[in-house]
């Protein structure tokens, strides 16, 4: 393939742009941020679900409390009215008056059981509302890393996308004044051998494999015309002419 000296010169630049591309949309997805925000949202979603399960067992015990207040009140409640009707003098049968106080006695048993099984249910309730509490501000804290972290990946990515826009336009630039053939050959290359397709030669070595080219094939490429497109013998990239060649 023939091109002009110029326009061989120019891809050069075109493979400079096209490797800071290459990095920048390398450093573009592998930001910190992006497996900080993983692990966090992880992290969240972990959080969440504990939450909820802490939530549900303060709900059931709030219920369970609620039954075992009722529950007392029902039994005081009984036993205020029969001591009303102890006090009362109205009962005067013996056997009836036996009957009521062994009732009464039976009540408060009851409510000392009751009140027993209440003092559980609201300490189980305390410890459930406290583990709850704890969960909520832990979520808040991680959530609030989580936010802070995807701002400022948001900010990094909002940097590196214009660097890439003025790369971008660079490389149209550079583009422009290489012609379609020699444009088509470098996009081959450069997908063949990792996105380095060009590589200027400079004290008689390529710079796209670093290897030093032998004399034979040294001067073989010297005999070639200026605009004749050169290949590194080593690497087969498009090997690019330079004041400090050495052919």
């Amino acid at each position: 393939m023939k091109a002009d000296p110029k326009a061989q010169a120019a891809l050069l630049d075109l493979q400079a742009t096209d490797s800071t591309l290459a990095q920048l949309n390398h450093r573009r997805t592998s930001l910190p941020e992006h497996a900080r925000i993983e692990e966090l949202q992880a992290r969240v979603r972990q959080l969440d679900g504990t939450r909820i399960e802490a939530a549900t067992a303060v709900d059931d015990l709030t219920r369970e409390q609620r039954k075992a207040d009722a529950e007392v009140e029902l039994v005081k409640t009984r036993r205020a009215r029969d001591e009303e009707r102890l006090a009362s003098g109205a009962i005067s049968n013996p056997k009836d008056l036996a009957s009521l106080q062994h009732e009464l006695t039976a009540l408060e048993r009851r409510i000392a059981t009751l009140e027993d099984d209440e003092l559980e249910v609201m300490e189980a309730l305390e410890e459930a509302q406290s583990a709850l509490d704890a969960f909520q501000i832990e979520l808040a804290n991680v959530q609030a890393e989580l936010d802070q972290t995807i701002a400022a990946r948001d900010a990094a990515l909002a940097v590196i996308d214009e660097q890439i826009a003025d790369a971008q336009a660079e490389r149209d630039a550079s583009a422009g004044a290489v012609p379609d053939d020699l444009t088509a050959l470098y996009d081959k290359v450069r997908a063949q051998y990792g996105g380095l397709g060009a590589a200027a030669l400079r004290a008689k070595k390529c710079e796209g494999c670093r290897l030093e080219i032998n004399s034979a094939d040294l001067r073989e490429l010297a005999a070639l015309p200026e605009d004749e497109v050169l290949r590194c013998p080593e690497c087969s990239r498009i090997l690019i002419r330079t004041a400090e060649s050495g052919l």
